[in-house]
């Protein structure tokens, strides 16, 4: 089957699903090591050849989706704005076909088999979630059949052979495949799905059963936080370090005082871009041998930026620590810029300021910031800090350059660990590789927040998104608070009014009126100044609705109608009970002392908590969030047709804007 749609979507994806055999058939794992090697690994076929060589495409995926009875086998491409569609297609086919005749090296099935065991050992160290261990003994026990499948299929990887490959793709993959083309453009015509009279269910009631008594619920003990303990390098750089050994796993995480904020106002994009290209050649190796490296290692290397940190970010095997720390300290310290690496990065990201471009959060993410906190504060930015095609073209391997040096450099640096491994054997493990690590001979980059945010003033801003099925609100205003400033009963009062499932906000509109799947409002922490932000998709008829129900439950929650008994019992119990649970893994402990530090709060910040919240009463909270939420200084992004939503705003008394969605 081969099929064409159009959305509105910024370039061409192709797609490729075959039906192959459910999650316990011994083929389906062969199949998703060739899903992996084709198109999964950072160093996968597709990858190579259509995004890096030919550059034909932008993003290349494949996968297995494994079902109980049946599984998936996906392959998409996203080609590149400016190439002929129909010839990537064709390349596509191509080299799949040549991949079934040929199958993989020994060498990929081996960084397979590693990658897989490394992210096996970082799902089980939680007990629920989306990966952790009772997803396995569900999956093994419920879907396969064996509470050892588990065991018994990640063990299968290592005795997995190309020949094996092969022959499994030769008789899955060579069948019929569903092949669609998404093209950028305007949706055909459709018909809403009406409901269904369906009989009513079966009341009768159900048979009784003998039943153990449930269990009384227990006092809930305060959070020990592991202890945190801190060392220099050589050269000054701060270690924060926390021991943890459910798994032999290490993190790392370098946090530069840089950020989405540290942009040039002439180069927005600047810090992504520099990011992106730090992985695409470093220390003598390019980007594939860096792939494969960290995939032969277990590790894998990040490096994003936030609105107030560049992060460059490191998880590994403790037992190939050393190795990956070499390469690690390759990409922090010695990237290439190679000219055609950033070129190609430059055109990924190009990419994505398209697609940013087109979606309705996108859109709306990009327009709110400017609006609330002016469009030359480091903060008036989006924080997706993609920039835009005149601000990124004209950046050169020179401005990357100056960028690292300025930025990424040990003055501007903390590191911070959580390991098996002690803090003597990391420390002199991070000496070895960052102690002689000196800064560039150039300034010290500086943000400047000194600039004025303008007075607020309430309106309505329409992004105008024809044929938009629905609309989303993006809502809010600067609050007088900075990151730094205690915001625990704030928190606690915005859970009862917009950041909870069981909200006031939610519950009005999604539980009640159906207008949506679900809304919230949220402080969204920064370094320095916070806004308060509703995030709000709604149907595109009841958008005008929307925002009069928003602006009555904020200004009652203001007013006579506070955070109830029930509410205050609620949120109290719920945060004290879920403090355990929330540092679960190594992972939440490193990001806790990323956030303390931050946010200067002291180390023992999370034990603390506890005892603060069974202190905290009602009427705090209530005047927590009435000081600083106002629902008048609010101003209302809305995204979506103008045609539809404009008519419903009149009765709001708000000014109106419309802009186009370009």
């Amino acid at each position: 089957i081969d099929e064409t749609m159009h959305d509105r979507v910024s370039n061409t994806r192709l797609y490729r699903t075959w039906v192959v055999p459910g999650l316990a058939d011994d083929d389906t794992l062969k199949l998703d090591v060739a899903a992996r090697v084709l198109g999964g690994l950072n160093s996968s076929r597709l990858d190579r050849i259509l995004v890096r060589d030919e550059q034909s495409a932008v993003s290349v995926t494949s996968s297995v989706l494994p079902f109980q009875r049946i599984s998936l086998f996906f392959v998409t491409v996203d080609v590149k704005p400016g190439v002929d569609p129909a010839a990537v297609s064709e390349r596509l086919d191509q080299i799949v076909n040549e991949f079934i005749a040929t199958g993989p090296t020994e060498d990929e099935i081996q960084r397979v088999a590693t990658q897989q065991v490394f992210a096996s050992v970082l799902a089980i160290e939680q007990v629920g979630g989306f990966g952790g261990k009772t997803v396995a003994l569900a999956n093994s026990a419920v879907i396969a059949g064996d509470p050892d499948f588990y065991e018994r299929n990640l063990r299968a990887y290592g005795d997995v052979t190309p020949a094996a490959v092969r022959d499994v793709m030769g008789r899955w993959l060579t069948r019929p495949t569903y092949a669609l083309r998404v093209d950028p453009g305007a949706r055909e015509p459709y018909q809403e799905a009406s409901a269904t009279n369906r009989p009513a269910p079966d009341n009768r009631p159900p048979t009784a059963q003998p039943r153990d008594p449930m269990p009384e619920i227990g006092a809930i003990a305060d959070l020990d936080f592991p202890d945190v303990q801190r060392a220099r390098l050589r050269n000054g750089i701060e270690v924060v370090y926390a021991h943890r050994d459910a798994v032999p796993i290490t993190y790392v995480a370098f946090d530069f005082d840089a950020g989405v904020a540290a942009d040039p106002q002439d180069g927005f994009g600047t810090q992504r871009l520099m990011l992106s290209s730090l992985t695409s050649g470093a220390g003598g190796r390019d980007a594939m041998q860096i792939a494969e490296q960290q995939e032969r290692l277990g590790a894998t290397i990040g490096a994003y930026g936030t609105l107030d940190r560049s992060a460059l970010t490191l998880t590994t095997m403790s037992a190939n620590l050393g190795l990956s720390l070499d390469l690690f300290a390759d990409v922090v310290r010695r990237p290439d810029f190679a000219e055609a690496e950033v070129a190609r990065e430059r055109n990924q990201q190009l990419a994505a300021v398209a697609a940013e471009a087109t979606q309705p959060n996108g859109l709306a993410q990009r327009t709110f910031p400017a609006l609330v906190f002016g469009a030359g504060h480091p903060y008036g930015r989006p924080a997706s800090g993609l920039g835009s095609e005149a601000s990124l073209s004209p950046l050169t391997r020179d401005d990357l350059i100056a960028f690292h040096q300025t930025w990424i450099r040990p003055e501007t640096a903390r590191v911070f660990v959580v390991s098996d491994r002690s803090l003597n054997e990391i420390t002199r493990a991070l000496n070895v590789r960052f102690g002689d690590w000196r800064g560039a001979a150039v300034p010290v980059g500086h943000k400047n927040f000194d600039v004025p945010i303008p007075a607020s003033r309430s309106r309505i801003v329409i992004v105008d998104r024809p044929q938009s099925p629905q609309s989303v609100i993006y809502a809010g205003a600067v609050l007088p608070i900075r990151g730094s400033d205690d915001t625990l009963t704030l928190n606690a009062a915005n859970e009862v009014l917009g950041s909870n499932f069981l909200s006031r906000i939610n519950t009005e509109i999604r539980e009640r009126r159906g207008w949506s799947y679900g809304l919230s409002g949220n402080l969204s922490l920064r370094e320095n100044q916070v806004p308060y932000i509703i995030y709000a998709p709604v149907q595109a008829d009841r958008t005008g609705d929307s925002i009069r129900v928003l602006i009555e439950q904020i200004s009652a929650f203001n007013s006579s109608n506070g955070v109830s008994e029930s509410e205050h019992l609620r949120t109290i119990n719920g945060n004290i009970r879920q403090l355990p649970g929330s540092f679960e893994t190594a992972g939440a402990v490193l990001g806790a002392l990323r956030s303390n530090q931050l946010y200067r709060r002291p180390d023992n910040y999370w034990e603390s908590v506890a005892s603060r919240y069974r202190a905290m009463t009602a009427d705090e909270m209530d005047a927590a969030a009435r000081a600083v939420i106002d629902p008048s200084r609010f101003v209302w992004v809305v995204v979506g047709d103008a045609s539809v939503v404009r008519p419903q705003l009149s009765g709001l008394g708000l000014d109106i804007e419309v802009i186009p969605a370009s």
